[in-house]
């Protein structure tokens, strides 16, 4: 369907603004009635030790993703401390009876080496991402006055939420593995909000790691594993630690259908036939040829882009994606292009900076919108994509033939892949630059070009994060950066120095996640100046803050978000 293209005046692009500028909303408390009868210290953590032990038994049933991301940590001088290398694991876990990881990657992505793993004799340490998993609880088994002493240490707001704040430490004999640190206790049902600590002793050739562990009140009565952070390392005074690195992990997914699950339409109600409703629609004809090859590539789109979602690895439609329509619609209009379908974008729940396209439907990771700096470079990423659509670069017609998605959820990464050979990703490249030229992001591109270097400046020390797992990455397996090169060489000298030279934000800067349904949300963040290199911390791993509410409450917009983003 051609699309007219108006003439862009100074409030043409309104919604231009949207991704970088957050707009304030009304913020309303939601206050539920609150118990006056009196409790000790003694008698809150006891209704804490039964709300764990409900959590676990609610929890049964549910097989969450489970997504974490480390960097491998040196230390520089000037820009502090900076990855070396990293590491990506990513699977289903399983919350029966014992705590069970399954996993998604193939083995020759490292998800099957030894977190709690050994010491080989150079001392190096392996990650089992199983041990993440276990951070979720404080102790699966014998979370008890048995096992633990409490203390009472202080109350404490977390965001909107009150808490009572408690030290546990795990009574003499009672075994290794035990968790050791603190815990938020909200004050109205008495749930556990937060965990940080470690668990200790450690049992022979062991390491466990220092982790900060929260949940999210995402269902009446109960607050949901759902960021964990972990970090090793301390160059506060001068020394060099031998394990040094920074984690995190992500857990969404809860509310998915069960694969294989008998019932999963059971409560399905079918509508009695309505008189009012035609069979029929309003051109009885045919398709051409054209046409119906067209309908043919279109409905193996829509299964694709549905089983996507299905797995978990798609957000539902919603609000950034119109976001992030707005920036591909203004490079069609202003470049008249003349499309028989509408482009959708939709987004990605994971951490990889990658991309791709299905049909008339681009893909972007939550990971790569985190870190892209500003608009100008958002459009160069989407105006790629646009390329290779116009183009008329497909993946082909195969998964209109549904049975071809009839794969395990863990086996998608093993069945699914949409890539282009290079002459179509030079194509595609090329075709991009024209698009943004004929633009309004056409003086905007600088920063993108940062972007670029950035990511080819950190090598191999992030591979993992742009090592694409369904798409198409901006580098090759060195670190070199292979895609909109001529973009790249045309930004401006790369300087860390300069505080006001933005080329990558931290991880988790942009997108949140709602762990319980999977939509997403852009960030309302308050600012922090950036004082130093250091403040910077392009594609680094950042601890998580969520603005903790209550269920059904509207979190205030000046909040603190899990990371700062923007000019920070």
């Amino acid at each position: 369907m051609p699309v007219s293209a108006p003439r862009f005046g100074p409030a043409a692009l309104v919604a231009l603004a949207v991704f970088l500028a957050w707009l304030p909303c009304t913020a309303q408390s939601v206050s539920p009635a609150v118990s006056t009868t009196r409790l000790t210290m003694d008698q809150v953590m006891d209704r804490a030790i039964d709300r764990e032990r409900a959590l676990m038994d609610m929890l049964k049933t549910r097989t969450p993703l489970i997504e974490t991301y480390l960097q491998d940590l040196k230390f520089d001088p000037r820009e502090g401390p900076i990855p070396v290398e990293d590491h990506y694991f990513f699977g289903r876990m399983d919350l029966k009876d014992t705590v069970d990881r399954r996993d998604y990657l193939p083995r020759q992505f490292g998800f099957k080496k030894s977190l709690l793993g050994g010491f080989n004799k150079l001392y190096k340490i392996e990650y089992q991402p199983l041990g993440f998993s276990w951070m979720i609880f404080a102790d699966r088994t014998n979370f008890d006055r048995e096992t633990y002493k409490f203390r009472f240490a202080h109350r404490e707001f977390l965001g909107d939420v009150r808490c009572l704040v408690f030290e546990v430490t795990p009574k003499k004999g009672t075994g290794n593995s035990r968790f050791q640190g603190r815990v938020w206790v909200e004050d109205q049902d008495y749930n556990i909000v937060r965990l940080n600590g470690i668990y200790g002793p450690e049992p022979h050739n062991r390491y466990f790691f220092h982790m900060d562990s929260w949940r999210l009140n995402l269902v009446p009565g109960y607050w949901v594993p759902s960021y964990i952070y972990s970090e090793e390392g301390d160059d506060s005074n001068g020394s060099r630690n031998q394990i040094a690195f920074k984690a995190q992990t992500r857990l969404w997914g809860y509310d998915l259908p069960r694969a294989g699950s008998e019932d999963d339409h059971t409560d399905i109600v079918v509508d009695p036939a309505d008189s009012t409703i035609k069979d029929q629609s309003p051109t009885a004809q045919d398709p051409s040829p054209l046409l119906a090859q067209r309908l043919f590539m279109r409905q193996a789109e829509q299964n694709v882009i549905e089983r996507l979602q299905n797995v978990g690895l798609l957000s539902p439609p919603g609000d950034v994606d119109k976001v992030l329509e707005t920036v591909v619609n203004n490079l069609v209009v202003s470049n008249n292009l003349d499309l028989q379908l509408p482009v959708r974008v939709r987004v990605m729940l994971t951490s990889p900076l990658e991309t791709f396209s299905v049909g008339n439907t681009i893909v972007v990771s939550r990971g790569l919108l985190d870190v892209l700096p500003d608009e100008g470079s958002l459009a160069a990423v989407l105006a790629h994509e646009l390329g290779h659509i116009v183009l008329g670069h497909t993946v082909g017609s195969k998964f209109a033939f549904s049975d071809r998605l009839l794969f395990s959820d863990e086996s998608v990464y093993r069945n699914l892949g949409f890539r282009h050979v290079p002459e179509e990703e030079s194509a595609a490249d090329t075709r991009a630059l024209e698009l943004l030229q004929h633009s309004p992001y056409s003086d905007k591109l600088a920063t993108a070009g940062l972007f670029l270097r950035e990511l080819g400046n950190f090598g191999g020390g992030v591979s993992a994060l742009c090592t694409p797992h369904l798409g198409r990455s901006f580098t090759d397996n060195k670190g070199r950066v292979t895609r909109m090169v001529a973009l790249m060489n045309s930004a401006p000298t790369l300087d860390h120095s300069k505080l006001d030279q933005m080329s990558a934000l931290p991880l988790g800067a942009r997108v949140k996640l709602n762990p319980w349904d999977d939509r997403v949300e852009l960030l309302k963040t308050t600012s922090a100046g950036v004082t130093s290199a250091r403040d910077k911390m392009p594609l680094e791993v950042t601890p998580f803050f969520p603005h903790m509410t209550r269920y059904g409450a509207v979190a205030n917009s000046t909040a603190t978000a899990s990371v700062v983003q923007g000019n920070q």
